[in-house]
């Protein structure tokens, strides 16, 4: 966008046309106390183009990043490669500048886009049916929980503590402005508690949400979960934060979950400093109608031509208030098609290889990890919490890191205060992915041993 700056003659001649003296008289309604006094901003000369350019590079160069170190970060965001021609085919015109289809029948190349992002999404999980995308994992949990009212007409949300604590804070923020009976079940150490979930759905259960592999990166078996909810007539709700997981291990829909939900990020989006990312959310078919978001189809016209249409939306623009799901008014189309792009690069033997070296990654790092050192126990993907002796133990660890360029883990306290209080600040969410290599992991032990 051009910036055009006014003049001095251009602004007096406004204020003339206005009938004013001064422009700080557009401002008369706005107490003084408020008002900044002239200078007091204390900002730097203008500088030439060239010259800006070369102080926000130098700048920019002082930042770390994942590209530039060894990440071993997780927590809902992971550095995956990202092939060269994902970048390329979305940066291109017609897809960087598309907007969501109002028109449907004229954007034939996004609603066939869209249908093969859902397609793709729909196998990955293990459902039969998957929408055009959310805005991110939270807010698609979230609606997944309003989802579940709807189609069990009860109120009572049941809620794994083990699920990110992002996903769950969007969620009681959610529920909050509604009738909704929210309940929290705490986490067996750094592990989701089956047994209890199961035990704390009743009768008045909508749907009990589970996070597989959890927020520690535990993986579980969600057959009790499943049993429950059949008895209690209750949704199963299976959130999840890292997609390339399915390549590895049983999806969800495998376990009769009722609605899967999570981040795409893993899936050819890099970790750009926290988004912008993607929500992923599918259902059974029986459910779809309240199902939140759009669903394109598959269909043919009256030559028997091949076409794609924008089979539903359930959207205020598109139906009565009162019937619509949601207020979601543009799902990530751009990401949908790193996405859609990036699954058809890997396809299924790719997406199993990356899981695979993720998953390794992991498992060479808790084998090898000092005395001192321990990390959560039971079956993981390719994320885990190292416990140290005490807090002063893993901050040594943190700075040695940033000495080294290394990423070495997100203090649990960060992502919530609430594990500052049932386990202290001594815990380190580390995470491993494909990028994750042998010397990366040799690196981090020898971090180790000498932050001791």
């Amino acid at each position: 966008m051009r910036f055009l700056p006014h003049t001095d003659a251009d602004r007096q001649s406004m204020l003339q046309s206005m009938g004013l003296d001064d422009v700080r008289q557009l401002f008369a309604d706005i107490p003084a106390g408020f008002h900044l006094a002239p200078g007091a901003l204390d900002l730097p000369d203008a500088l030439a183009e060239a010259d800006i350019v070369r102080k926000f590079t130098r700048a920019a160069e002082s930042n770390r990043h994942a590209g530039s170190t060894r990440c071993f970060l997780g927590g809902g965001t992971y550095h995956h490669f990202v092939p060269a021609v994902v970048d390329y085919i979305i940066s291109r015109g017609e897809v960087l500048t598309a907007y969501t289809p109002y028109q449907p029948e004229i954007a034939q190349g996004t609603l066939q886009t869209l249908f093969e992002f859902q397609t793709m999404v729909a196998r990955l999980l293990g459902m039969e049916v998957a929408n055009a995308s959310m805005y991110d994992a939270a807010t698609a949990v979230a609606e997944a929980a309003l989802m579940a009212k709807r189609i069990t007409r009860k109120s009572r949300i049941v809620m794994a503590a083990s699920v990110n604590p992002a996903y769950r804070e969007v969620t009681r923020n959610y529920l909050s402005q509604q009738e909704f009976d929210y309940v929290e079940i705490a986490a067996a150490g750094f592990r989701t508690d089956v047994a209890a979930l199961a035990a704390g759905v009743d009768d008045a259960t909508a749907a009990v949400v589970v996070q597989y592999p959890d927020f520690f990166g535990s993986v579980h078996d969600l057959a009790p979960l499943r049993a429950a909810c059949d008895a209690h007539k209750a949704l199963l709700v299976v959130c999840f934060s890292d997609a390339s997981a399915f390549g590895l291990i049983e999806p969800p829909g495998s376990y009769g979950a009722d609605i899967v939900c999570g981040s795409g990020q893993a899936l050819g989006i890099p970790m750009g400093f926290g988004g912008p990312h993607i929500g992923l959310f599918a259902c059974r078919e029986k459910y779809v109608r309240q199902m939140p978001g759009r669903l394109c189809g598959m269909t043919n016209d009256v030559d028997g031509k091949r076409g794609f249409v924008l089979t539903l939306s359930t959207r205020e623009q598109h139906i009565r208030r009162e019937k619509a799901t949601s207020n979601i008014c543009s799902n990530q189309g751009l990401m949908c098609t790193a996405n859609a792009c990036y699954m058809t690069l890997m396809g299924d033997a790719g997406l199993k290889e990356v899981a695979r070296h993720s998953a390794a990654a992991l498992q060479a790092l808790v084998s090898s990890l000092p005395a001192g050192v321990t990390a959560a126990g039971g079956a993981h993907y390719n994320e885990t919490v190292l416990s140290f002796a005490d807090q002063a133990a893993r901050d040594r660890v943190l700075a040695a890191g940033r000495a080294q360029d290394i990423f070495a883990g997100i203090p649990l306290e960060q992502m919530d205060a609430q594990y500052d209080k049932t386990h202290g600040n001594k815990h380190l969410l580390v995470a491993t992915t494909e990028m994750i290599g042998a010397q990366d992991v040799a690196d981090y032990m020898k971090m180790l041993e000498a932050a001791r």
